[in-house]
C-alpha cells in the first residue's frame, strides 16, 4: 500500500509511528543535507549560499503558517524563543498554562519566579482567563497525549477582558500542529515551532512568528550580527541597525539544517496542511477503533498522536517486534503522519494484541 507521501520517503524496515518525537526526513531532504555537508567538507559553500537558503526556508515556512515572512524569526530551539518572550514579562505578570504541558514551553517562565505562573487544565484554560492573567502560553496539542487546544476559544476569552495598559498576549506551540494542523493565525500573538517533528526537518530548526505590533515589546535578548539590517555592516560592536522586521529576533541559524529544512517545508506546501491532516487522521482514527476493539481506551482526542493511558510498558515490546512508538506520562503513544499507511496500523494492532 502506498502513503500519501509515496516515493518521497525511503522503503522503511520496521513499523515507524513515532513522528510525535521524530519526523522522518523526506528523501529530498536528506539529498539537501548530505549535499550541504559534502560542500562544507570541500570548500564549496559560501555566506552568500547560507542566506539565501535561509531566506527560502523562513518564506516557505511562513507560507504553511499563513503569515507574512516579516513575521518570522529563525532560532535553534523553542525553549529559547520562549525564554526570550518570558523576558519581556513585567515582575509581578501571571502566566497562565495547561497542566502538564510541555516543559520547553512553560519552563521559561517558571524560572522566572518574580512572575506568578498558574496552571489549570488544558479543557478549562479559556474559562480561566481574567484580568490578572498577563499572558496565556499553551501547546496547540499537547505531546504527552495528542489533546487539541481550542485556540478559538481562547482567543474570544482574551478578546473578552477588560483593557487597561498591556494587553493579554497568547503564545501557541505549535511543534505537535503544523504539518498537519493548520492554526489560524487570529488565534494568537506569538507561535513558537520545532520543525523535527510533523514538519520533518533536521533538529537545529525552530521557528518564531511575533506580533504584528510587536514594536519594543520584545528585546533582541539573543540577538548577533545576523539580525543586524545589514549583517555584514554588524559584526564589530554594538550592532547599529538592527533588522526592521522579525529578522532582529534571528538568533544565527544552524545553516546547515535550514538548507535542508526548506525541501521539507516545500513538501508539505506542496502536499498541503489540510490534505495531511485528514490522511494522518483518518489512520489515527482507524488505530482508536481497532485499540477500543481490542478492549483498550485511547484518550479522546482530534488528533493523529493517540495515547492509550497506562501502557506505556509496552512500546519496548513493541520496538522488539519492529514497531517504534514511545511512552510518554505513562501512555503508550503511537503518532502517523504522512508517510505511514493502514497496513502500519494494521501491524501496530497485531502487535498489541498479543500482548
Amino acid at each position: 500500500m502506498t502513503s500519501l507521501g509515496g516515493a518521497e520517503f525511503a522503503p522503511l524496515t520496521k513499523t515507524y509511528l513515532n513522528t510525535a518525537s521524530t519526523g522522518l526526513l523526506p528523501l529530498r531532504t536528506a539529498r539537501a543535507l548530505k549535499n550541504a555537508a559534502e560542500d562544507a567538507a570541500h570548500g564549496r559553500t559560501g555566506p552568500e549560499y547560507n542566506f539565501t537558503a535561509l531566506a527560502a526556508a523562513r518564506s516557505a515556512f511562513a507560507r504553511i503558517a499563513e503569515v507574512p515572512p516579516a513575521r518570522v524569526a529563525v532560532g535553534n530551539s523553542v525553549a529559547t524563543h520562549a525564554a526570550l518572550i518570558a523576558a519581556s514579562l513585567p515582575a509581578g505578570a501571571e502566566v497562565l498554562i495547561a497542566d502538564d504541558d510541555f516543559s520547553s514551553l512553560v519552563n521559561p517562565f517558571a524560572v522566572r519566579t518574580d512572575l506568578k505562573l498558574r496552571s489549570v487544565p488544558l479543557e478549562r484554560l479559556a474559562e480561566a482567563v481574567g484580568p490578572q492573567t498577563g499572558l496565556v502560553a499553551v501547546s496547540a496539542v499537547q505531546s504527552a497525549d495528542g489533546r487539541v487546544a481550542d485556540l478559538a476559544a481562547l482567543r474570544a476569552a482574551v478578546d473578552a477582558q477588560p483593557r487597561s495598559g498591556r494587553s493579554i498576549r497568547i503564545v501557541v506551540d505549535a511543534t505537535q500542529a503544523l504539518g498537519w494542523l493548520r492554526l489560524p493565525p487570529e488565534t494568537y500573538d506569538y507561535l513558537l515551532c520545532g520543525s523535527y517533528k510533523w514538519l520533518m526537518s533536521p533538529h537545529g530548526v525552530s521557528l518564531l512568528v511575533v506580533p504584528e505590533d510587536v514594536g519594543d515589546e520584545l528585546l533582541p535578548l539573543n540577538s548577533g550580527w545576523v539580525a543586524g539590517e545589514e549583517p555584514w555592516n554588524s559584526c564589530y560592536g554594538p550592532i547599529e541597525e538592527l533588522a526592521h522586521d522579525a529578522r532582529r529576533f534571528d538568533e544565527r541559524p544552524a545553516f546547515v539544517s535550514y538548507i535542508a529544512a526548506e525541501h521539507s517545508f516545500a513538501l508539505v506546501g506542496e502536499i498541503g496542511t489540510d490534505r495531511i491532516g485528514r490522511y494522518d487522521l483518518g489512520l489515527a482514527d482507524r488505530f482508536r477503533t481497532g485499540a477500543e476493539a481490542l478492549g483498550l481506551r485511547p484518550v479522546p482526542a482530534a488528533s493523529p498522536i493517540v495515547a492509550v493511558p497506562g501502557l506505556g510498558h509496552a512500546a519496548a515490546r513493541l520496538k522488539e517486534a519492529g514497531v517504534e512508538a514511545s511512552a510518554r506520562a505513562g501512555n503508550l503513544r503511537a503518532s502517523f503522519h504522512l508517510y505511514n499507511t493502514e497496513t502500519d496500523v494494521d501491524r501496530l494492532l497485531e502487535v498489541l494484541s498479543t500482548l
